[in-house]
Parts: structure tokens; sequence; C-alpha cells
């Protein structure tokens, strides 16, 4: 069963917590909100789907995701396909959505993936850089002049007043552009934690000039897979039904 989760941004706090799992099974898709959901006293549940505690199933993608896939007729959405360095068009609703985080400027939603092992075992994801409409001018200008390649390095932002677990990335020489998405923050720190985290490797995959903010910066982290590693298995990752 192919999986991806869904993220919310609380308004006060500006924290993205996981809300909800969607999965794709036989015959149709199936979602249920997580604990995330009960973190947040602004947690509002989406639409039909109003009762936190139950398992809902449809033959057909639910509206909120199937309203944000692009259509291929759109005009953009060539553009739309290089921003998220994809050479081809993408065929599968959930693999869409998690390339894409589903992302659309009118709410606080995101879509993001559970990494699994490649086939060499190695633990790869791709992600749009967080918080850059936040830093200095000088920053964001030095985000529009990054080059595809160029490597990024990890910086633990523990007096973060706002989150204490958030990851700066940084140049070098240093200059910092962006966050992990906070949603990947925890995993990632336990990489970093582990015996293997001289092997992780931040890279830019593409800068994006003409692309909303929220899709300037794409990058890509790869180390080792960690022994017992298990990601998203925090307990905001914890179905509710």
């Amino acid at each position: 069963m192919k999986a991806v989760f869904i993220a919310w941004q609380d308004p006060e706090s500006r924290r993205w917590v996981p809300v909800g799992r969607l999965s794709a099974k036989e015959g149709g898709f199936q979602f249920v909100y997580t604990q995330g959901a009960m973190s947040s006293p602004h947690f509002r549940a989406f639409g039909a789907m109003s009762d936190l505690h139950s398992l809902y199933e449809s033959s057909t993608l639910f509206p909120l995701f199937s309203n944000r896939l692009l259509s291929n007729n759109r005009p953009e959405y060539h553009d739309y396909l290089q921003w998220l360095n994809v050479k081809t068009g993408i065929r599968d609703p959930l693999d869409e959505l998690a390339k894409t985080g589903g992302i659309r400027a009118t709410d606080s939603l995101i879509v993001f993936p559970c990494p699994e092992p490649q086939e060499d075992g190695r633990y790869s994801i791709s992600f749009f850089a967080h918080g850059i409409r936040y830093l200095p001018h000088e920053s964001q200008q030095w985000v529009d002049r990054l080059e595809q390649g160029r490597r990024l390095y990890l910086m633990l932002d523990n007096q973060n007043e706002q989150d204490a677990l958030a990851i700066a990335m940084r140049t070098e020489p240093v200059m910092v552009v962006g966050y992990v998405p906070r949603y990947f923050a925890e995993d990632f720190r336990k990489i970093m934690n582990s015996k293997v985290a001289d092997t992780i490797h931040v890279q830019v995959d593409r800068v994006n000039r003409d692309a909303p903010i929220q899709m300037r910066l794409l990058c890509t982290l790869k180390s080792v897979w960690p022994e017992g590693f298990d990601p998203c298995s925090g307990d905001l990752y914890k179905p509710l039904a």
C-alpha cells in the first residue's frame, strides 16, 4: 500500500504538523487523521471528513487531494515539471502529490512522502526549502545565485524561538539559504546523531527563480540508512482511527 502524509501549518506558531495519511489501495483510497491533528486547538477537520477518529474510504481520489493535481492541459504544466526537476509527466496521483507537495496558495497544507530505502539501501529525499521568505534580502539574493549541485550544510538551530527542532541550511562561505521542512526535521536529527552522520550529503537540485517562493529552492538529502532507523514513526504520525 502506497501512502503519503499531509502536513498542516498552525496559523499562530507557524509550525508544520503531520495531521493525516492518504493511502492508495486496490480499488481506491483511504484517509485517516493522525495524532498531529490533536496537537493544536486551531486545527479543523477537512470538510465532510469531520470525525478525526474515523477511517475514510473512496473509490476515487478525495476532492481535497484531486483538486491539488495540475492538469497537463494547463499552460503552466511544463514549467511545473521543470520546477520539480521532473523530465516527463507523472502518472500516479500519489506520486505527483508527493513530488509537488500538492501546494496551493490558498491554504496551509503540504503533502509529503515517508522515505523508503533506495535500491542501494541508502536514504534519499527531495524537498523544497522552507522559510526563504523570512530571510534577509541578502540571503534571498544568495539563493537566486546558487548553482545546481552546490553543496549545502545542515545547521541545528536549537535556540530558534519558534521551533527548537529547526534545522537551517547554509552554504560555504556561510550564508543561510533556508530551512529543512519541519516534518522532516525530527528524522534528519536522528540521522545527524547516528553513526552514519558523516555520510549526509545535501545539495541544490534546482533554483526556480520564476517560481513561487515556496518552490524556489529544490534540495536533496542523501545518506547511508542508519541501522534500525524507522522514519515517520513519531507519535504525531500515528493514526487516530
